[in-house]
This record gives structure tokens, sequence and C-alpha cells, in this order.
């Protein structure tokens, strides 16, 4: 799609991506010599006000201009579009969902912000998802509490529904990650992220029993002050997960507010008259809501110097950042709603141990009220990524269904899942969308070979995931091609000892993407510009100001693809980084192949 304007949010299209309030910015359009534009304009919204400021024309060839509009940051969250000027047809906008000859909401505006960016050691970042009771077991011999029940790594199968779910302990354990990092460097991640180690009373460990103690279980805090030391000491990063959202029954704030009406840890919570007596998070018994209108609450979790999210951040343990659990609904009930002033008191607190650490939010649905930039740095991408990649790439004949939605996924076309990530990723800011942790999966979904029940799809999913704007994120096991039919089930232990169970091949295809994504700068941090899209193939581009990366994936069927020889640029020349080389004849560009197969080439 060369024909239609384009801008983003990246260096090449915005002078200073992390402005100071008061600061002018140059912001950049290219726009196809054919659309005849005779003036464009900036517009913005200070103080909720519309203003225009004049473009001029930066640079042009025999194919598209370049204009140049100084823009105004008036506003720590700048909304702004451009007013192309097209004479006697009219006038027309642009917006971050595209090009509209049509006037519109201000709600799809681009949108520049003050609050900085996530540290830049995420530009390259690769994370590695483990939920510790199933990637490794160092063997130690732990007593288990009495809610626990024991099961064999290669005998028991996971319980995917009912009571003995959440009470399975298979043994993995921290010291057992550590002994497998030479697994996690081969892969090529460079950040770890734990699902919870805190002391709890469920194998997930998201009741957490106690803020201060990692699980005796998985080692306690000596096990994960080792772990962390040998992971900094490869070059790989670790990041935790806290609930900021609940706590567990056995927690002592939870224990001491029920049993005690006059404590200040009463205030933590939400009580009411009806049974169960308090309020669980979505009316789970287990998990009791917390209230942050609590004072006491708001120092003991984020800000004290050696609050729960900060002392985590310090030696000896040195984590990375925070995935918060269930962010979209923290301090959030009924007529409350402290949300946003939280994500900003966690960032703070972290950043008073440590400047460079990173905030990631859960939220499975629709982030994109609570991405401003000024709290969490990104979300877990579930609505702009997984769903519509899911969609594309599910098994026609799949049953499966989504984090509670009460029917099937059922495939979508090429336009409709570039529609849908289109509709969630406009409505953020650029440094959001790097920042936002893509996956085709986790712990709390099936696995992606499940979902297409084709290992070649996957290809095409880790193609997508390596080369899409965002952090990529890798559930271990996925890279061996694990199966799992619901979030539950996905959590089946890793099959060191059964070789035969891995996917060597599907291996080397993430092994060979993560190190293409590690070392090509336009994946990392280049804008992205739709070159094609049909019902089974997408081709976009990734851009910066030195390099300019093509990416062509197809998950089979329909005609031959034959791109316009402009995408290529001035000397048509291409270098080959992933799949096949494509054939250059008079008709254009012709892509090898019709899938599934992913092609990626450096332009120069």
């Amino acid at each position: 799609m060369l024909d239609i304007p384009h801008h983003d949010g990246s260096e090449l299209y915005v002078s200073d991506p992390t402005p100071s309030l008061d600061d002018t910015v140059d912001v950049f359009v290219r726009v196809p010599r054919a659309l005849d534009v005779r003036a464009l304009h900036v517009r913005t919204t200070p103080d909720a006000d519309p203003s225009f400021a004049e473009a001029t024309i930066d640079r042009q060839d025999a194919h598209e201009v370049w204009w140049r509009a100084p823009m105004r940051i008036a506003n720590p969250d700048t909304h702004y579009r451009f007013l192309l000027d097209r004479g006697s047809r009219g006038y027309s906008w642009l917006n971050a969902t595209g090009h509209h000859a049509r006037d519109l909401p201000d709600d799809r505006d681009f949108r520049l912000t003050t609050y900085g960016a996530a540290p830049p050691w995420t530009a390259d970042a690769v994370m590695y998802q483990i939920f510790p009771d199933r990637f490794a077991s160092s063997g130690q011999h732990r007593a288990l509490p009495d809610w626990a029940v024991a099961a064999d790594w290669y005998q028991d199968p996971v319980a995917p529904t009912g009571p003995l779910t959440e009470r399975q302990i298979y043994g993995g354990d921290l010291p057992g990650i550590q002994e497998h990092l030479d697994h996690i460097e081969s892969l090529g991640a460079n950040v770890v992220y734990l699902t919870p180690f805190f002391a709890a009373t469920s194998n997930h460990r998201y009741d957490a029993a106690d803020f201060g103690e990692v699980d005796a279980l998985l080692g306690g805090n000596a096990a994960l002050a080792s772990l962390s030391q040998a992971l900094h000491e490869r070059g790989i990063r670790l990041i935790g997960d806290l609930t900021t959202n609940h706590t567990g029954l056995a927690h002592s704030w939870f224990r001491t507010g029920r049993d005690d009406p006059s404590s200040v840890e009463n205030d933590f919570y939400y009580w009411r008259s009806q049974a169960p007596g308090y309020l669980g998070w979505c009316e789970i018994p287990s998990l009791p809501k917390l209230n942050w209108a609590s004072d006491e609450l708001r120092r003991r979790m984020v800000d004290d110097p050696d609050s729960v999210v900060a002392r985590w951040l310090r030696p000896p343990y040195n984590l990375d950042g925070w995935r918060i659990d269930v962010a979209n609904m923290t301090a959030r009930h009924a007529a409350d709603d402290r949300n946003h002033a939280v994500a900003r008191a966690v960032r703070t607190a972290m950043y008073g141990v440590r400047p460079d650490a990173l905030l990631i939010a859960e939220h499975g649905h629709d982030y994109t009220r609570d991405l401003a930039g000024d709290g969490w740095h990104g979300s877990m991408n579930y609505a702009g990524f997984l769903r519509p990649i899911w969609r594309w790439l599910v098994d026609p004949d799949s049953s499966l269904g989504f984090l509670g939605l009460p029917v099937p996924v059922r495939r979508n076309t090429g336009p409709e899942v570039v529609s849908t990530m289109t509709d969630f990723l406009a409505a953020i800011p650029w440094q959001a969308r790097l920042a936002n942790m893509n996956q085709l999966g986790s712990h709390d979904s099936p696995r992606i070979r499940t979902v297409t029940g084709d290992p070649r799809l996957v290809d095409i999913g880790a193609a997508l995931l390596m080369t899409m704007p965002g952090i990529p994120a890798v559930f271990a096991g996925d890279e061996i091609g694990l199966e799992g039919i619901t979030g539950e089930d996905a959590r089946r232990p890793f099959p060191w000892k059964q070789p035969q169970r891995w996917d060597d091949r599907l291996l080397a295809v993430f092994r060979a993407l993560i190190r293409l994504r590690r070392n090509t700068v336009a994946l990392q941090r280049g804008g992205l510009r739709w070159i094609h899209v049909s019902d089974d193939r997408l081709a976009f581009l990734r851009e910066t100001a030195s390099e300019r990366v093509l990416v062509v994936v197809s998950r089979g069927g329909g005609a031959p693809l034959i791109l316009p020889r402009t995408v290529l640029g001035p000397d048509g020349q291409v270098e080959v980084l992933y799949g096949e080389a494509p054939r250059l004849d008079f008709s254009g560009v012709r892509v090898p192949g019709d899938g599934p197969a992913a092609h990626i080439w450096r332009l120069t």
C-alpha cells in the first residue's frame, strides 16, 4: 500500500520521540506524488482546542514527497493528525488508523508524550516466560505443604480442570532454572520473565501469602538471588510477576484484617455482609481484592523505601522490572478507580531504585485507555497481537476458546487481522507500542502449536512475533512445539529427558528468528508500513533512517504475490535475511512460493 500517505511515531517521522513540555519537534509525512497534495498541516489540540501548523516540503523524489511540520508540545500527552489539502478534490486526514477522506473523531490521533519511553535495553529484548513449577527441577527434596499434591514430571498428566489443577506440584524450582540457562542463552532470549515466586498456597502462586519471601518450594530467597546473579552474568535480565490487585487468604494482611476489624489491615480489603464476607477478584474466594483507598496499603506496596515493589529490585535480587498481574483491574471496583494513580506510583517507586526498570501490565482485552505513557510502559498485547494472529493462523476446525470468549476462535482474513491490530495500536503512543509485550501464547492460554494444528503455521507466527513492533515473548516450550488446549493444560512440564517430544526443526526456526531480531535495528525500533494485505498474505516494511527491512508472510493459498518494484527503493538490491530470495522481472517483485512461508529481506 505504497499509494497512501504514511506517518508513525518512529524516529524516521519524529525528530524527538521523547520530548519535554514546551519543546518544538519536527514531524514528517511521506506522501505519494500521485496524490497531488497542494498543502499539508499538522493539527494539534493544545488545552483541547484545535491548532494548525503549516508544513513545508523537506525532500522529494520521483515517487514521493516528504513534508515537515513543526509541532509544539503544549501538553504532556500531545494528540496530532495531518490535514492534506488536495485542491479541487477537497481535503483528507491522516491519523493513526490511516488516510481518510472524511471527518473523524480525535480518539485515534497520533500521540506523543513527555513521559519517557521504556528503558533503552528493551530495544533488542526477547523475553522467555517461565512458569517455575513446570520448567525444570533441581531434584532437591522439599517437604510439601498440606495443600499440595505431588506429581511425577514424566508420568502424571496436568489436570486442566477441577480441584487438582491448582494443587499439583511437579517440583520445578529456581535452581532447576539455573541449571538450564544454556538452553535459554542458546535460544537467544535475553530476558527471563518468571510468573510469581512468592510464598503461596497454589502452584500458580497468584494467591500470595507473603510478598517478602520466595516460596520455599522454589528454593527460597537465596535461590532467587543465585538465579539472578547467574542470569546477569550471562547478560540476561530478570522480570518478576507481582499481583497488585489481590492477595491470597493465607496472607497476614488478610488474616489480620479479617480477625481484627479495628486493624489498619482491615482497610486493605473490601468487606461485605454476604458470604464469604469479602470481595474476591472476579468473585473467586481464594483471591481477596485489595482496596487502594488505604494509604497504609499504598505505603507498604509502593511508597516506602523498602516497599514490595522496590525491595526486589535491589541487591541481592536485582530484578529488572515487574509484570503486574491483572493490572487492568487493580484499584478498580464499583465507583473506585485509582488505577492510573497506582500505575504511576509503581513506576515512581521502581525508578527510585533503578531508572532502567521495565513495567508491563497484564491486560487480556482493550488496554488502550490505560497506556497513556505515564504509568505502565506497555501491556501484554493479547488484544492487538495474539488474538489477531491466532485468528489468522487458527486451525479452521478448531474449537478452542480465548480468555473466556463464549464461542470458538474462528479464522479472519488478512484485512480483518490488520484492521484489528491497527484499531488497538492506533490508540496508544508509539513508545507504548514498542514496549508492548507480544506473545503467541502464555500460561493463561492454549499453546500456539495447538491453536494452529500445523507446525508450519507456528513458523509464521514466530516470524510475525520477531518482526512486529513490541517486545517479543516466548512461553517456555513453544519453541519445541509443546501443546495445550487451555491455559492450565499449557503448563505441562518441559520434557528435558524426552527429546522425542522436541520439534528440533521448530527450535531451529525460533533460534534463527530471535537471532535476526536481536541483530536488526529496523526490527527493534523501526516504523511500520503495510505494503500488501490480502486474505492469505501480509507484507510490511520496518524502517529506520539507516535500514529498511521487508517482511512477507503467507499462511498458504491464494494467487502468487507480486509487489511493485518501487518497494525495493532506487537501487533495487535485496539481502535475504530469512526465507528465499525474490525474483525480479518486468512485472515487479515476485515472492516465492504460496506458503505457509515467511521471507525477510533487507533493502538498500
